[in-house]
C-alpha cells in the first residue's frame, strides 16, 4: 500500500473520530450548553485526572431501521464510555450524551454500559455513570428496555463486589431510575438532575396534580423526602470534587482496603468531649461535634446528610485508616430512630460491611418513633433492617454510647448482642428498657398517688431508678459494655482497638443469602 493511500486511510480515521467526539453535532451541542450542562466527554474529561481517558466503542452504532431511525445513525451512540485514572487509580466511566437523541439508551448504549462494567468487576475498580437521559428509545421498543436489562443485572452482580456511583446531571426517567436505585450512591447537581418514575405531565393526566419537573423529581426532592440522593451540589465541577473525595475515602474493591492517609494528630486527650453531653438529659446538642473531635482533622464526609436528620452516616479516619461512622443525633426528634433513620442507618452499614470499613457507633437513642403513621407504613420493618445489618457485618464494630441507650434501640445500635467487638460508655451513659420518668409512671404509679407529696416521691424514685437501673455500670457488671471511659479518651480508645481488630476474622453462616426485611 503506497504512502498515500496510508495519509488516506488515516485522515479518514480522524476525520470519523472528530465527528464522533461532536456527539449530536455543533447545533446540539450548543443546546446541551445553553442549559447549563456539560457534554458527555466534557464530564468525562473533567472528571478523570489530567483530563485523559481511553474512550471504547466511539463507532459503535445502533442497527435499528424503524420510524426513522435509519436516518439518525451516530458514531458512539447516546453514550460515552471509557477508563483512566481518578486519584491516581483506575476507574470506569460512562456518560450519556444527551446531543444524541436526547441521550435515549438503545440496544447498543445498553451493551456499551455493559462492557465497561464488565470490565470494571474484571479489573476490580470502581465504575462512576453521568445519568442525562431522556429514557427508553422509543422507536426500538423491547430491544431497548432488553438495553436496560442488561444493566441493571450488572448493576446486581456487582454490587458489594465494586464501589457504583451514580450521577444525575440530566433527566433521568422511567426505567433509567432504576439503575441508579440499585447503585451505592447518587450525586445530584441541582437545577439540572431530576429523577422520576413518570413526570409531571403523567402524574397530572393520572391523577390530576401539577407539579414541577424539580417539585417532582429535583435535588431537593430526593435528597431531604425520599432520600434516594445521596449528595446534592450547586454546579457539575463542584459534584466531581465531591465523587473524588468519596473514592479516596472507600477501597477499589470488596477484596482491598482503603488506602491509608497521612494524617496529623490531634490531641490525644480531648478534655472538650467532656463537656459536649448537657447535664440535663433532655437538653440536645449536636453529635457531630463529638464525631470531628474524634476523627482525624475534623473530615468528615456526611452522606445523606439532608436526610433523616436525626441519624448521623458519613467517612472518617482514625490515625489514617477509613471508618463509617453512625450516629444518633440529639439535636434531631431528640436522636429517636424512625422509619427513614432506619433505613438509612442499614444501607450505610451494609455498604461498610461489604467494602471491609470499621464501623465506629456513637449511641444516644431515647428509643423508636412512636406514632400510628410510623406503625402503619412499617417501622417494625423498618427497624429490623437494621438490626439485620449491624448483625450481619462482620467488619470490626465499636459502639460508644454517649447518654441515652433505652429500649429495643439500645439492642438496635450495635449492642455486645448483635456481635458487637467493643461497647464502651461514658459515665453520663443511661442504659435502661426505658427512661427513668417513663419507668417510674409505670411502676410506680400507687405509690406516687398515695403519697403526701406526689412529686417529691416521683423525683426520689426518679433517682433511685437512674442509680439502680440505667447506670452504665449496671451494664459494665454484667459484661455488657465492655468499659466505662473518661469522653476526653474516647479517640485513643477507638484508635487502639482498631489497630488490634484490624485483622478479625469472622465468618457468617454458609448460605445463598439472608432474606433482609426489605
Amino acid at each position: 500500500m503506497s504512502e498515500k493511500n496510508n495519509k488516506d486511510i488515516l485522515q479518514d480515521l480522524n476525520d470519523r473520530r472528530s465527528k464522533a467526539q461532536k456527539g449530536g453535532g455543533d447545533k446540539r451541542i450548543e443546546s446541551q450548553k445553553a442549559k447549563g450542562k456539560l457534554t458527555a466527554r466534557e464530564r468525562l474529561a473533567k472528571f478523570f485526572d489530567n483530563g485523559k481517558y481511553e474512550e471504547l466503542d466511539i463507532f459503535v452504532q445502533h442497527q435499528s431501521k424503524d420510524l426513522g431511525l435509519d436516518k439518525n445513525v451516530f458514531d458512539g451512540d447516546s453514550v460515552v464510555t471509557g477508563y483512566g485514572l481518578v486519584n491516581g487509580k483506575p476507574t470506569f466511566a460512562y456518560a450519556q450524551d444527551f446531543t444524541v437523541l436526547g441521550g435515549s439508551l438503545s440496544l447498543v448504549a445498553g451493551k456499551k454500559i455493559a462492557k465497561v462494567m464488565d470490565l470494571a468487576s474484571k479489573n476490580g475498580a470502581p465504575i462512576i455513570g453521568f445519568n442525562d437521559s431522556g429514557g427508553a428509545r422509543i422507536q426500538e421498543g423491547v430491544d431497548s428496555l432488553a438495553g436496560y436489562g442488561e444493566v441493571f443485572v450488572r448493576n446486581t452482580l456487582f454490587s458489594g463486589v465494586i464501589p457504583q456511583i451514580s450521577v444525575i446531571v440530566g433527566p433521568s426517567a422511567g426505567g433509567a431510575v432504576y439503575s441508579p436505585a440499585i447503585t451505592d450512591f447518587i450525586f445530584m447537581v441541582k437545577e439540572i438532575g431530576q429523577m422520576y418514575i413518570t413526570g409531571p405531565d403523567v402524574v397530572k393526566s393520572v391523577t390530576g396534580e401539577e407539579i414541577s419537573h424539580q417539585d417532582l423529581g429535583g435535588s431537593d426532592a430526593h435528597s431531604t423526602k425520599s432520600g434516594v440522593a445521596h449528595f446534592v451540589y450547586e454546579t457539575e465541577e463542584e459534584c466531581m470534587q465531591g465523587i473524588k473525595r468519596l473514592l479516596d475515602f472507600i477501597p477499589q474493591n470488596n477484596l482491598e482496603n482503603a488506602t491509608k492517609k497521612d494524617f496529623s494528630e490531634t490531641k490525644s486527650i480531648d478534655e472538650e468531649l467532656r463537656q459536649i453531653v448537657p447535664e440535663k438529659s433532655t437538653e440536645a446538642y449536636d453529635v457531630k461535634e463529638v464525631i470531628n473531635r474524634v476523627i482525624d482533622n475534623q473530615d468528615f464526609l456526611e452522606v445523606h446528610e439532608n436526610f433523616a436528620p436525626n441519624i448521623v452516616v458519613g467517612f472518617g479516619r482514625i490515625k489514617g485508616d477509613t471508618v463509617g461512622i453512625v450516629a444518633n443525633q440529639p439535636a434531631s426528634l431528640a436522636g429517636m430512630l424512625d422509619i427513614n433513620a432506619s433505613d438509612k442507618a442499614a444501607r450505610f452499614v451494609r455498604f461498610c460491611d461489604a467494602y471491609n470499613i470499621p464501623i465506629i457507633t456513637f449511641v444516644d437513642v431515647p428509643g423508636f418513633m412512636p406514632g400510628v403513621n410510623q406503625e402503619h407504613q412499617g417501622i417494625i420493618r423498618h427497624g429490623a433492617k437494621l438490626i439485620y445489618a449491624y448483625a450481619e457485618a462482620t467488619v470490626p464494630k465499636i459502639s460508644i454510647i454517649l447518654r441515652k441507650a433505652y429500649g429495643g434501640a439500645y439492642i438496635v445500635m450495635n449492642s455486645k448482642e448483635l456481635r458487637s467487638d467493643l461497647n464502651l460508655a461514658w459515665p453520663t451513659a443511661e442504659i435502661a428498657v426505658m427512661g427513668p420518668e417513663g419507668a417510674v409512671n409505670v411502676i410506680s404509679r400507687k405509690e406516687i398517688s398515695e403519697s403526701k407529696n406526689p412529686e417529691e416521691t416521683r423525683n426520689k424514685l426518679i433517682e433511685e431508678y437512674k442509680e439502680k437501673f440505667s447506670s452504665p455500670f449496671l451494664a459494665a457488671s454484667r459484661g455488657y459494655i465492655d468499659d466505662v471511659i473518661d469522653p476526653a479518651e474516647t479517640r485513643n480508645k477507638i484508635a487502639s482497638s482498631l489497630e488490634i481488630f484490624s485483622k478479625k476474622f469472622l465468618d457468617n453462616p454458609s448460605k445463598k443469602h439472608g432474606n433482609i426485611p426489605l
